[in-house]
C-alpha cells in the first residue's frame, strides 16, 4: 500500500509549515497539496522550501477542489468556518479529516459530528500526547475528589492567539466536567471581573494569560482546604502538535466513519 497523501491547509503559516516538515519526515506519508487563501503572498512557492525541509515539488495553491483529487486526507488548523466547510468536502470524498482548529462553537462541533457519519474525522483542541494524557488524569482526579476541591484552569499562550480560553483549556475543562458527571457549560466560569462575590461550589474556573512567544502552558489546579494538587503541561515546540496530527491521520486512514478524538488515537479512552 502506498503513502498516505495529505493536504495541508494554511501551509504558509507557522503550524502549516511545521506540518509540511513533519509530513516530509514521517514514513508512510506524502504531501499531496499545500493550501493557502487566494490573497496569500506564498502562492506558487514550493511548500517544502518554504517549510525549510527541501524542495517538495508541491507549489502552494488556493485551489482546494483540485488539491483534493488523489488525496487521502486533510490536516486542518485553520478557522471554525473553514473547518466546517472542509469537513463537508472530506465527507463527500471519503477523506480523513484531522482538525486542530480551536474556537469551535457547539453548532460547529455538531456540523463536524454530522460529517463524521460519512467519513473518519479526528478533532481535538490539542494534538499532543502529553496534553491528552493530562486530560485523562484530570478526568480521574475530578472523579475522585468531591466539590470541596475547587477546580481552576490556568493557561498562557503567545500574544497572537485569537481565542480564549484556549482549545486545550476547554479540553481540560471538559475532562474535569466529565469526571464530575456534569456539563461544562453549566459550571464554566471564565469571566471574573469586578465584585464577583464568593466562588460558587462546583464551578470550573478559567484564567487566561497572553504574551510573548509562549507556545502553550496549562495548569489544572484542584484546591482544597489546606492542600492543593496541580497538574501541569508545558509545550516547548509546535512540532508536538504537528506530529500528533500526522499520527492521527495515519491512524484514521483505515477507520470506519466516525467522530474521533486524540484519546481514541492514543488509546487513552480508558483513563
Amino acid at each position: 500500500m502506498g503513502d498516505m497523501r495529505l493536504v495541508i491547509m494554511g501551509a504558509a503559516g507557522r503550524m502549516g509549515r511545521m506540518l509540511v516538515k513533519v509530513v516530509s519526515e514521517t514514513p508512510g506519508c506524502a504531501l499531496a497539496a499545500a493550501i493557502e487563501h487566494p490573497q496569500s503572498i506564498a502562492l506558487a512557492q514550493d511548500a517544502g522550501l518554504l517549510a525549510g525541509c527541501g524542495r517538495a515539488n508541491v507549489p502552494i495553491t488556493s485551489d482546494i477542489e483540485t488539491a483534493l483529487e488523489g488525496a487521502h486526507g486533510i490536516i486542518d488548523f485553520t478557522t471554525p468556518a473553514a473547518s466546517v466547510r472542509l469537513a463537508g468536502l472530506a465527507a463527500e470524498r471519503g477523506l480523513v479529516h484531522v482538525i486542530g482548529t480551536t474556537g469551535l462553537s457547539d453548532d460547529e462541533i455538531g456540523a463536524l459530528r454530522a460529517a463524521g457519519e460519512r467519513t473518519a474525522i479526528v478533532q481535538s483542541g490539542n494534538m499532543s500526547l502529553g496534553v491528552n494524557l493530562l486530560a485523562g488524569l484530570v478526568r480521574k482526579v475530578a472523579a475522585t475528589l468531591g466539590e470541596e476541591f475547587d477546580i481552576e484552569i490556568l493557561e498562557m499562550h503567545h500574544r497572537a492567539k485569537v481565542d480564549a480560553p484556549s482549545g486545550t483549556a476547554l479540553l481540560l475543562g471538559e475532562a474535569a466536567a466529565e469526571g464530575r458527571g456534569v456539563a461544562l457549560k453549566d459550571v464554566k466560569d471564565a469571566a471574573r471581573d469586578g465584585h464577583t462575590g464568593a466562588r460558587r461550589a462546583g464551578d470550573i474556573g478559567f484564567a487566561v494569560l497572553r504574551g510573548g512567544s509562549v507556545v502553550g502552558e496549562h495548569s489544572v489546579i484542584f484546591a482544597g482546604a489546606a492542600e492543593r494538587i496541580e497538574l501541569v503541561h508545558k509545550a516547548e515546540d509546535r512540532a508536538i502538535f504537528a506530529r500528533g496530527a500526522v499520527k492521527a491521520a495515519l491512524w484514521a486512514k483505515d477507520r470506519p466513519p466516525g467522530f474521533y478524538s486524540m484519546a481514541d488515537v492514543l488509546g487513552l479512552t480508558s483513563l
